[in-house]
């Protein structure tokens, strides 16, 4: 790769990728639908709250980059990325590196689960044999297994090479706590994403609704 990408450009990029993938009837995003796409609170980490100005810098040095492209053929401009088509990424490989911008380092077992919208992994041996491409053309990284974690995580790369110790994830059960308390509180996290998700798609509709007001 020829570019280093901050964490503002990953999380719009990510944002755009996902969106293309996800939902391509709302698709390019109007810059107040992707200022929305990088604060969402589902299927974030780290949860953020860009201001417009933030999101606006990101798109401009990503459109300096050649990744993200602007229309102006309606009333409000529309942004596009360039990336996967440049990079040549199939779906499944845009899967992957999308949830690993959008939500960090990652198990095999956390990436299939998490790509389920943009791309079904029939098993962990298919997720592990696209992971094996992308590191293979440098796209993503192989960590190295923490204390006390019993699998290893990948990281893409699209911001350089990783930094050394990772953080425990937000979303891991508390020590000593029950097989069905941990299932209660994962339905619980489900269904509050699955809440968010709805609010973030009638913020998108909305928004799609207005540019023809």
């Amino acid at each position: 790769m020829d570019f280093v990408l901050t964490d503002t450009e990953i999380r719009v990029l990510g944002c755009l990728i996902e969106k293309e993938m996800a939902t391509p009837d709302y698709y390019p995003l109007s810059l107040n639908a992707l200022q929305n796409a990088c604060n969402q609170t589902s299927n974030r980490d780290p949860v953020v709250s860009y201001d417009e100005k933030t999101v606006t810098d990101a798109v401009e040095g990503l459109k300096a980059k050649r990744l993200v492209l602007q229309d102006h053929l309606g009333r409000v401009p529309k942004y596009s990325e360039t990336f996967l088509k440049t990079a040549n990424l199939v779906q499944r490989e845009a899967a992957v590196l999308c949830v690993l911008m959008l939500r960090g380092p990652q198990t095999i077992g956390e990436i299939r689960g998490r790509t389920e919208r943009l791309h079904p992994f029939g098993s962990l041996e298919e997720a592990q044999k696209t992971l094996q491409t992308l590191e293979e053309w440098g796209y993503v990284t192989l960590l190295p297994r923490q204390p006390g974690r019993k699998e290893s995580r990948y990281a893409h790369l699209l911001s350089g090479a990783p930094e050394n110790g990772e953080e425990a994830p937000s979303d891991s059960p508390p020590q000593n706590t029950s097989a069905g308390d941990v299932s209660v509180a994962k339905l619980e996290e489900e269904v509050k994403s699955l809440r968010q998700e709805l609010e973030e798609l009638k913020r998108t509709l909305l928004d799609f609704k207005a540019q023809f007001q």
